[in-house]
């Protein structure tokens, strides 16, 4: 009897009790969702981790623990994996805040003001750069035009991108500093707006924006790292733990020294130009360890077309609002494919920028041809084993032809995404594809329904990189507002958004055994949350707060006011 009593009490002993582990860091008390049955309706939630040498060492309900450890009380908050940004523009987004930046100017006259400030403090001569204005929000919804600059430009030259980086308008200094004129030919995927004088406007449209790039001045080395630095402290505070990037190389390699000087707080995968060279691609995949998992260079980013807002997105059929244009496609088709199959043939992975739905189906084309399977060896003809090793990718797929997303799921391509971008979007968007259109425009769901990896990024700094707003746009399809929903049998559950953003992400770059998840042996990269966002409102979500960040086991952001609390019992340092 004395013997049934003591097993009796040695198995209603609760486990936490007996934890002793080896973590440097446990944070306990908590509600942390692991990431483990995302894909199903019941996910899973533990009440603590523990946290080795930047790893994920426990995790379970891990209440009481051994001295010499650091212990953090989470006091009850949502704890999740951090979001991985599939698609950002990191050194852009910290540029913009680092000269004009129009963001949400809600008029040509108050642009316009605002350049004439900025144009005030500087030296005689010097360029006016920037960017973030979207007409399609102003009440004119005109285009701004060199005149409108030169009013306010004085002498300086002005280039300033529209929202979206695929047009930008320039004053009358800017063409004349890159000789461009009425004559002036366009390239292919490119256009030069000209007024009924045969003269430039001052719009330049996707490709034929290299013809001025090159004479504007380059960031120097430390305003390359300010730029950065604010992108970087803009990602942590929403959360997010990893973005897939793509930026100059002189920015990979302010990283490079950001990371061996310990002050590179987020993780960056990094794209290297489609276009250029193979040798010079080459020489860039080796330059860096592609196994360093806080930073390393991935998939060539490739483009071929421009976008809906500015109505260059390549289109099957003319835009419904615009009957005698259908876009700027940026390739011939041939030609995609032939450096489509050596790169591939190199072993890069690819991923094409296409918004249209003619856009998407050369990309799809592309990709269809025999070089960019991967070759089946001697021990498989598995197919699935192809997609697997290339996990080749369509960046934005908004408008997708009907039978284009089984070409998807046989192809293996994956579908990355920016939810966020529909909000803005949904205002003109109708109008510019016409009801048959937009019912496979921003389609998440037929997606998903066809077998294919969706995920999920924010293309900042087109959009914010708060990934709230995306779970917002994916679960409602609604403006934020609350006005105006687009295309509603479209909508994602939580638990579906949630994956897109961190275990789908983690795969679309080869990395869901590192990250997505938290488990033993994973990255210890999350984030602590004011709210469980499994079971937030719409609204709510839009509200959430960040209490915490955590990448790789180091605390990169700390809110204000947050409630968690560090209770230290340690001999030893504590890993953070």
């Amino acid at each position: 009897m004395k013997l049934l009593t003591l097993l009796l009490a040695l198995i209603t002993v609760p486990a936490a009790a007996q934890y002793c582990g080896s973590a440097q860091v446990l944070y306990f008390n908590g509600h942390i969702l692991t990431g483990k049955g995302l894909e199903t309706s019941h996910p899973e939630f533990v009440t603590a981790l523990g946290v080795t040498d930047g790893v994920i060492g426990e995790v379970g309900d891990l209440a009481i623990a051994c001295g010499g450890l650091k212990r953090i009380d989470l006091h009850g908050a949502f704890v999740m994996p951090g979001f991985n940004d599939a698609h950002t523009h990191m050194a852009s987004a910290g540029q913009n805040s680092l000269t004009v930046n129009l963001d949400n100017i809600p008029s040509l006259s108050a642009m316009q003001a605002k350049i004439k400030t900025y144009a005030s403090t500087l030296h005689a001569g010097q360029w006016i750069t920037g960017g973030g204005w979207d007409h399609t929000k102003w009440d004119s919804k005109t285009l701004p035009t060199r005149q409108d600059l030169d009013t306010v430009t004085a002498n300086h030259p002005a280039f300033l991108e529209r929202t979206d980086g695929h047009i930008a308008v320039v004053n009358s200094a800017a063409l004349a500093a890159a000789h461009i004129t009425g004559a002036t030919k366009s390239p292919i995927g490119g256009s030069i707006d000209l007024d009924s004088n045969g003269q430039p406007t001052g719009i330049i449209r996707d490709a034929a924006l290299a013809l001025i790039r090159p004479v504007i001045p380059k960031p120097d080395a430390a305003t390359r790292r300010r730029a950065l630095e604010i992108a970087i402290h803009d990602a942590l505070i929403h959360g997010v733990t990893s973005v897939q990037d793509y930026s100059d190389w002189d920015d990979f390699l302010v990283l490079e020294q950001m990371e061996k000087e310990g002050k590179l707080g987020v993780r960056f995968s990094e794209w290297l130009t489609f276009n250029d060279s193979l040798e010079t691609l080459k020489a860039q995949r080796a330059h860096h360890d592609l196994n360093d998992p806080l930073l390393h260079t991935a998939m060539l980013k490739g483009f071929t077309d421009g976008s809906l807002g500015s109505r260059t997105a390549s289109l099957l059929a003319p835009y419904s609002d615009d009957p005698k244009n259908s876009g700027l496609p940026r390739y011939d088709q041939n030609k995609l494919d032939k450096m489509a199959a050596e790169r591939a043939a190199a072993g890069f992975q690819l991923g094409f920028h296409a918004i249209g739905d003619k856009a998407n189906a050369m990309a799809l084309d592309a990709y269809e041809q025999p070089h960019l399977q991967c070759e089946i060896t001697k021990n498989t003809t598995d197919k699935s084993y192809c997609r697997e090793r290339t996990r080749n990718r369509i960046e934005h797929a908004q408008v997708v032809s009907v039978g284009d997303f089984q070409r998807f799921h046989d192809l293996g391509i994956i579908a990355s995404m920016q939810p966020s971008h529909l909000l803005t979007d949904m205002a003109w968007a109708g109008d510019r594809l016409g009801p048959e259109r937009s019912k496979y425009a921003y389609a998440w769901k037929s997606f998903l329904d066809h077998g294919v990896v969706l995920c999920f990024g924010t293309d900042y700094p087109v959009e914010s990189i708060s990934p709230f707003r995306g779970l917002y746009s994916a679960v409602t399809r609604m403006n934020e507002a609350g006005t105006q929903t687009f295309e509603p049998q479209e909508k994602l559950t939580i638990n579906q958004a949630i994956y897109a953003y961190t275990q789908a992400s983690a795969y679309a770059q080869f990395a869901e055994h590192q990250k997505g998840i938290l488990a033993p042996g994973y990255l210890a990269d999350f984030v602590v949350l004011d709210r469980d966002i499994t079971k937030a409102t719409p609204q709510e979500l839009l509200h959430t707060k960040v209490l915490r960040t955590v990448v790789g086991g180091v605390t990169r952001y700390t809110a204000p006011t947050t409630p968690v609390a560090e209770t230290i019992h340690r001999s030893k340092p504590d890993g953070e």
